[in-house]
């Protein structure tokens, strides 16, 4: 073999091994804030890859959803079969805005709730809040004994069944239908719709552990970054005040402006 052929034999491969950056090295942490409804507004952090060329970071923060216990969320463990979901809307500095995005109870905490001997009963409705939210709401509950009942059982009958289920659709369509979502997530974590339920159909057959279930949203109105800020209470709109000219002071010439450049 000639000297000076083959000079890249001892060399190895051209290109080599690519060393193994850390991914984390190009992520950035975000804060995650509740609305205000709710007494702890710090759920907690989320990771995004930094911005880079087209890729913008806040773009891929967006409409992401954080499930989250509402014991964590209100500081009371008496909550904690609920799971509230938030879905981030926008995105400030280091701070991830989110808003409600549906709730739902926890497994074990419905299997606890059905039992034999007692008749279980569900309904569900579509209803519009009066800020163009749609909503699904689910709602449960399990009929009780009578006062002084012997009897080991108590089930209802399929037409009482109807009854109440007809009253559940109605008391759920006139809850939300008359307030906006914030109001309406107000109404849910004290449970005072499945209180009005249990009131208005202890007449038909008497109820216990009457709960909304779940709540899914299934449409949003279009973005309003002003809304947004109402419901995190951060919000203050300053438009400053209208300043009129007075009437009698001369509006300089085009001409005078020139004259002064020169």
């Amino acid at each position: 073999m000639a000297v000076g052929k083959n000079k890249r034999i001892s060399k190895g491969k051209k290109g080599g091994k690519k060393k193994a950056a850390d991914p984390f090295s190009k992520k950035d942490w975000y804060d995650i804030k509740a609305p205000s409804l709710f007494s702890t507004r710090n759920v907690g952090k989320t990771l995004v890859t930094r911005t880079q060329g087209t890729k913008i970071a806040s773009e891929g923060l967006k409409h992401r959803v954080f499930e989250v216990s509402l014991a964590d969320l209100q500081n009371d463990e008496d909550h904690a079969y609920r799971k509230i979901r938030l879905r981030a809307e926008d995105v400030q500095g280091k701070n991830v805005l989110t808003n409600f995005w549906g709730m739902d109870f926890t497994t074990d905490k419905l299997r606890s709730l059905v039992k034999k001997w007692q008749s279980l009963i569900e309904a569900h409705v579509d209803v519009k809040t009066t800020d163009n939210y749609t909503l699904r709401m689910f709602c449960i509950g399990f009929t009780k004994k009578r006062a002084n009942q012997v009897k080991r059982t108590c089930y209802a009958q399929s037409s009482q069944i109807r009854q109440i289920r007809r009253k559940m659709r109605e008391i759920m369509v006139t809850q939300a239908q008359s307030c906006d979502l914030k109001e309406l997530v107000q109404k849910f974590i004290p449970e005072s719709i499945g209180r009005e339920i249990e009131k208005a159909t202890s007449s038909i057959y008497p109820l216990q552990n009457v709960f909304i279930r779940k709540v899914k949203i299934l449409k949003a109105p279009k973005f309003d970054i002003g809304k947004l800020m109402e419901v995190h209470g951060d919000y203050s709109e300053d438009v400053g005040v209208k300043v009129d000219r007075p009437a009698d002071e001369p509006i300089p010439e085009a001409t005078e402006k020139l004259a002064l450049l020169f």
